[in-house]
């Protein structure tokens, strides 16, 4: 028979374990800043690596993911070679046809805005209520988006460079991503990117792809099934 460990020998054990593996608020715990996030859709897996860049927004994802905040949400709002936006609470029960977005957590987060992480094709960024209230940028505390964007040429970023981004210029590295990848530069520094698809591009394009109604809602429901952490797989 195997012998059974004794009880205070167990309690040692598993104090050392938990020890090396701390909490560090908010229900979560310091191996699970390097985890990876799972979203399992009705339209397939997608899963996604968040930045240490951007800790706010790193822990809080995954800190609601842990949560099951994001479990039987909707991807409320799709735009083809654009973005697809998920994160509200209140789509969970929504009606056919039911306006949403505006449902979310008591709480905002403050804008982390990185040069090293800008808007190109499957990055996860945070929704945010619009500059007229929300003069800091500050992102909302659920809601995000996966970009889809679509590839640029040189002369279409000099276009945005005058007209959208009042000058500002776009870095040549990220001009490269941006003709050969594709993205959508104009949301750069004015909503924050926190992480990046690491599996599952095809299932934001298919997602993407999905007939909408007038305000860019799915006509079918696309629902995240579950999120979860996981192992990363380097």
């Amino acid at each position: 028979m195997p012998q059974r460990l004794p009880l205070l020998s167990f309690s040692v054990a598993l104090i050392l374990m938990l020890s090396c593996n701390p909490k560090i608020g908010d229900g979560l715990r310091k191996k699970d800043i390097a985890r990876d996030v799972e979203i399992t859709t009705n339209k397939g897996i997608i899963v996604v690596r968040l930045s240490d860049s951007t800790p706010l927004h790193r822990n809080n994802f995954l800190k609601l993911a842990k949560q099951g905040y994001y479990d039987s949400v909707l991807f409320h709002r799709v735009i083809r070679n654009f973005m697809i936006q998920a994160g509200d609470p209140d789509s969970r029960e929504a009606k056919e046809g039911e306006e949403l977005g505006n449902g979310g957590p008591a709480y905002m987060i403050p804008a982390e805005f990185r040069v090293s992480l800008f808007h190109h094709k499957g990055v996860i960024a945070a929704a945010r209520e619009g500059d007229d209230v929300n003069p800091k940028k500050s992102s909302s505390g659920s809601q995000f988006y996966i970009v889809q964007g679509k590839k640029f040429t040189d002369s279409g970023l000099d276009s945005l460079e005058v007209r959208r981004l009042h000058g500002r210029k776009i870095p040549q590295w990220q001009r490269e991503v941006y003709r050969s990848t594709g993205g959508t530069p104009y949301l750069d520094m004015n909503y924050t990117v926190f992480g990046e698809v690491v599996r599952g591009l095809d299932v934001v394009d298919s997602i993407a792809a999905v007939r909408t109604d007038p305000h860019d809602r799915p006509l079918e429901d696309v629902r995240i099934i579950q999120m979860r952490l996981i192992k990363r797989n380097h």
